[in-house]
């Protein structure tokens, strides 16, 4: 996400706590908030999927195969 996006988002809530944002203001907080919680979301995925868990014996296992490993059984 743009910085300019990340201030403009920082700028809206504080602006909030010191008076009631305008409706348009609202939902422009609330249209950056939601592009910022997808973007975090995918990064975060992207960051889980390159994980992996290594064992005191060395072997080694991604998330991705112990959830799958999870769900079989």
């Amino acid at each position: 996400m743009e910085q300019a996006k990340i201030d403009r988002i920082n700028e809206l809530a504080r602006k909030s706590k010191e008076q009631e944002l305008t409706p348009e203001e609202k939902e422009e907080q609330m249209a950056l908030r939601e592009e910022y919680i997808k973007e975090f979301r995918a990064s975060f995925r992207g960051i889980l999927s390159n994980t992996v868990v290594q064992y005191p014996d060395g072997s080694k296992k991604s998330l991705e195969a112990l959830k799958n490993e999870k769900k079989e059984g």
